[in-house]
């Protein structure tokens, strides 16, 4: 009975099969990277010519041929990862009003509404819930092709670790917590796939972008908090051109957004000065309308002149736009965006600065208006017109709609600026 159960293919009560033995073999295998063998039937009936073939030793050795063979030719299986190359070009043309000492105005190709860049991120999820990422990312301006000249080549550039578990640590050249908050929570013109052309607020934000810095952020739900430190690098002076920042953010998906934030950084030469600012606002929307207020608050020593290595910024920029000459800068702002259909965005966003020097001089203020209409022709293709028009009073400068980057200085106490562009996202 035995003998004729071996021949019919079928298991011997109280013993495992030769099929059974080979199927756990396999299943003990590392997984492979093609479609898997198909298991060996304990009850298969086996044919005449299989059994005149696999019969006794040869049998035993051509399943242990076919076993290697599977073996030598099996690839682990490694989780996935992928790499995005993405951007934006932003071209306009702008009037400008007291564009130079004699108050003559200015026509002009601009780099647009947004400041346009690419760049390259990347994911690699290792296991364990722990994904690799980097970002590189450059800003040029499309009207000549050339990069930024206030930015290094890549502006953005760092790598890290993220955890489902315990939060995101990233490495090198990246937002600071500050900018995190405003740009996250309560920034004007929210819609705008951008963040520094024709916001104000994002002066007060210390460059936005540090270099040498270790950013730590964990989430709970709808709240994200962050820490920071940059590293000075001088040596015998741990301390020097360092800054450290942190910041707490409530982000639902709708309706309240808050956030708040502060950031720290000490002069490289005379590291007992220091430039603080703080900063704290929220957004409601209703409907198709959304609501954004904001405060912001920069106070530097005395002693410190800007000497930051891990900013942006270069001497000559600051100066230009007197930087070293206030004690303390401080803005109120806010703004109201109405969405029409899937299709057409309107807003309109006001700025007050109030400015307290280092001598009476420098004391001063502004007052900036903007209105902004944009169409979207596609998920990626937009046009838009932009009105801007600002107040300046005493020995305030700085606060213009372009950014240190891109200094539109009023030489008089008003100006008008008005830009139409077309924006393409890739």
């Amino acid at each position: 009975m035995r003998k004729v159960r071996r021949l019919l293919g079928q298991a011997i009560p109280g013993r495992a099969s030769r099929a059974e033995k080979i199927n756990k073999r396999v299943a003990a295998r590392p997984q492979c990277a093609h479609p898997p063998l198909r298991a060996l039937s304990t009850r298969e009936p086996v044919s005449r010519a299989r059994k005149s073939i696999l019969r006794g030793p040869a049998r035993t050795g051509l399943l242990a041929g076919v076993i290697s063979t599977v073996t030598l030719y099996c690839v682990p299986v490694f989780a996935q990862s992928s790499v995005t190359l993405y951007g934006l070009v932003d071209a306009g043309l702008r009037y400008t009003t007291h564009a130079n000492p004699a108050g003559d105005s200015q026509y002009q190709m601009t780099s647009g509404a947004s400041e346009s860049y690419f760049g390259i991120k990347g994911v690699e999820d290792i296991g364990g819930g722990t994904k690799v990422v980097f970002n590189m990312e450059n800003r040029f301006f499309p009207n000549s092709g050339a990069t930024d000249p206030a930015y290094p080549f890549f502006n953005t550039a760092f790598v890290g670790l993220q955890s489902s578990t315990f939060g995101k640590l990233t490495m090198g050249r990246q937002l600071n917590p500050l900018s995190d908050a405003v740009l996250s929570a309560y920034v004007t013109n929210r819609w705008l796939p951008t963040f520094y052309q024709f916001r104000p607020e994002v002066m007060m934000a210390q460059g936005v972008w540090t270099s040498n810095m270790v950013k730590y952020a964990a989430r709970w739900q709808y709240l994200t908090a962050e820490v920071s430190y940059a590293f000075g690098g001088n040596a015998g002076q741990f301390g020097a051109g360092s800054q450290i920042g942190a910041s707490i953010l409530y982000l639902p998906a709708a309706p309240l957004t808050f956030a708040a934030a502060y950031l720290d950084s000490r002069d490289a030469v005379n590291s007992s000065a220091h430039l603080k600012s703080w900063t704290a606002g929220g957004s409601y929307t209703f409907a198709s309308t959304t609501v954004t207020a904001g405060w912001a608050v920069n106070r530097q020593d005395a002693g410190f002149v800007g000497n930051f290595p891990n900013g942006p910024f270069s001497q000559p920029a600051l100066s230009a736009l007197k930087f070293n000459t206030f004690s303390q800068r401080q803005m109120f702002y806010g703004g109201v965006t109405q969405q029409i259909g899937f299709a057409t965005h309107l807003s309109a966003n006001v700025w007050r600065t109030i400015q307290t020097g280092k001598t009476q001089p420098a004391d001063g203020n502004a007052t900036q208006f903007q209105l902004l209409a944009d169409y979207n022709w596609s998920k990626r293709t937009d046009t838009y017109l932009e009105v801007d028009y600002s107040l300046y009073h005493g020995g305030m400068v700085g606060a213009q709609f372009q950014g240190i980057n891109a200094v539109s200085s009023a030489f008089g106490t008003t100006q008008l600026g008005v830009t139409a562009g077309l924006r393409h996202l890739f």
